[in-house]
């Protein structure tokens, strides 16, 4: 595999971009990846190229003035994938604990990016504060069908290193329906487990809601505070009904009241999700708070609980107030969030992070992005800085899954990968860039290719297999039946050693059983 890795500043990043929209214009302006068109998303986002294979993808490796024997001019605009980075989890937690009551989840729940970024990836580190960027593949059992995987990291904090401090607005749902085990008293458990991991110099605010938000704990340094903290959450106790809007429009209040220069800034939503009054759309609440999200640079961190759950609610209120989202169902799922990610990622390491793939239309006869339907940003908007893209922490990976058909006879190169993010002290743009060729896409999926990389394979297409259901769903080419999905499953677990790995096989065996 050829990877060329290198960081664009100052008049060729300017010169890049200004070809890439180029690129964009120069083809009619046809659909990008943030606008697809009606066969293209009856499909699965499949992109065919034109039968004489136009012209060649730009390698953003060439530094200005570098070429490498032949002339590459700006892709068809069919032939770019763009999207916003994306660290959520939730989806992937929901439906194992959906599968093991003995259910399957309802298809509109399974988003393939989150399962596929639930397990812990061996992605080269970068030497800066930036990313690496990885670029992979195997052949599947589809006639002439690939996966491609793009795989992003950001360096973990060393060991010996000091964050910012953290202000943290924890704003708790208490409605009726948090009652039900595995809900409130599983957040009672988290903000306790929180309260003791986080430092004296950091602080905390707390906001209930029901049917009416109250500030339980104005903004509070933790030193000399911890017992009055931990008397308030014990005494959290479920109300009414369910006003999402009025809690987080309150906590957004709270962490503007609260702000502190030099830390780090964070709203955290602990919820079901089954918001049932005030306004109930995510859009509708965010509205409310956008000048404290924009202006003060205030981050949003879902985390979802219960047996029925508002998925699709929490999920839109971590993507657009620039966060994430997990799902927690015990307290050993609540120990890793509170105790370890949550206070390791409360730094940033980028903000507006996005990526974009510029295929080759002279070996790549079509590919296809495998999930981020929410994520897809206009490919003429990757290096418009004022689109929101995600936020990423320190030590995060980001993987991103391709089908690829490669056209018959294909060698040389088939693709390059772009991240592009935001410094989150100065705001100044990076780019970081890799490219693959077709032989390094020509391995055995379950045979030749690395063990993380069969972990990302049969994640996606369990993913693939639970989204089927719903109908509107191309299946992953190369996709195994349950059963035998279940075996490579299990194979791979053994290889990799990993309590996670087993956990899919489990649960994918489970699937198995339920889909008959």
């Amino acid at each position: 595999m050829r990877l060329r890795v290198r960081t664009y500043t100052g008049t060729y990043m300017r010169t890049v971009a200004a070809l890439a929209v180029g690129g964009v214009l120069l083809t009619g302006c046809s659909a990008g990846s943030g606008s697809r068109s009606a066969d293209q998303r009856a499909s699965g986002g499949i992109r065919h190229a034109a039968p004489d294979g136009g012209g060649r993808t730009p390698d953003p490796g060439q530094a200005e003035g570098e070429t490498d024997g032949a002339k590459r001019t700006a892709p068809p605009a069919d032939y770019l994938s763009t999207f916003a980075l994306d660290v959520d989890t939730a989806s992937y937690g929901f439906a194992r604990r959906t599968i093991g009551s003995g259910r399957l989840p309802d298809p509109e729940t399974v988003r393939p990016e989150e399962f596929v970024n639930s397990f812990r990836q061996d992605y080269r580190s970068p030497d800066g504060n930036g990313f690496s960027v990885t670029v992979d593949g195997a052949r599947t059992g589809a006639d002439g069908w690939s996966l491609m995987r793009v795989g992003l990291t950001t360096r973990a904090p060393a060991a010996d290193s000091v964050r910012k401090p953290a202000a943290l607005t924890f704003v708790v749902d208490i409605s009726g329906s948090m009652a039900e085990p595995g809900r409130l008293d599983l957040v009672r458990t988290s903000m306790e487990l929180m309260a003791d991991r986080l430092r004296d110099d950091d602080s905390i605010a707390l906001v209930t809601f029901s049917d009416k938000a109250k500030t339980r704990i104005p903004m509070t340094r933790l030193g000399g505070n911890r017992e009055h903290v931990h008397e308030v959450i014990s005494g959290l106790r479920p109300d009414s009904s369910t006003n999402v809007e009025a809690g987080v429009t309150r906590g957004y209040e709270e962490a503007v009241k609260g702000l502190r220069e030099g830390a780090t800034n964070r709203v955290v939503v602990l919820s079901d999700g089954l918001a049932n009054s005030g306004d109930t759309s995510a859009d509708g609440i965010l509205e409310r708070v956008e000048k404290a999200r924009k202006d003060k640079g205030i981050t949003l961190f879902g985390v979802g609980v219960g047996s029925d759950y508002g998925d699709r609610l929490m999920e839109t209120l971590a993507d657009r107030g620039d966060g994430h989202t997990v799902y927690v169902s015990d307290p050993e799922q609540a120990r890793k969030v509170f105790c370890d990610d949550l206070p390791a990622q409360i730094d940033l390491r980028a903000r507006d992070a996005k990526a974009q793939v510029a295929f080759d239309p002279q070996t790549v006869e079509s590919f296809r992005l495998i999930g981020y339907e929410n994520r897809r940003v206009a490919d003429q908007d990757f290096r418009n800085d004022a689109v929101d893209g995600g936020e990423v922490g320190p030590g995060h990976s980001v993987t991103a899954l391709y089908a690829v058909r490669t056209r018959p006879g294909a060698a040389g190169h088939v693709a390059t990968a772009t991240v592009r993010w935001l410094d989150p002290a100065t705001r100044a743009p990076h780019e970081e860039s890799a490219s693959v060729e077709a032989a390094a896409l020509t391995g055995r999926a379950w045979t030749e290719a690395d063990a993380r990389f069969q972990v990302t394979a049969v994640a996606a297409y369990f993913a693939s297999a639970l989204r089927e259901r719903g109908g509107g769903w191309e299946p992953v080419p190369g996709a195994l039946p349950l059963d035998r999905l279940a075996e490579r499953a299990a194979t791979v677990a053994d290889l990799t050693e990993d309590a996670d790995v087993r956990g899919l096989a489990d649960t994918v065996r489970q699937a198995s059983r339920l889909m008959g």
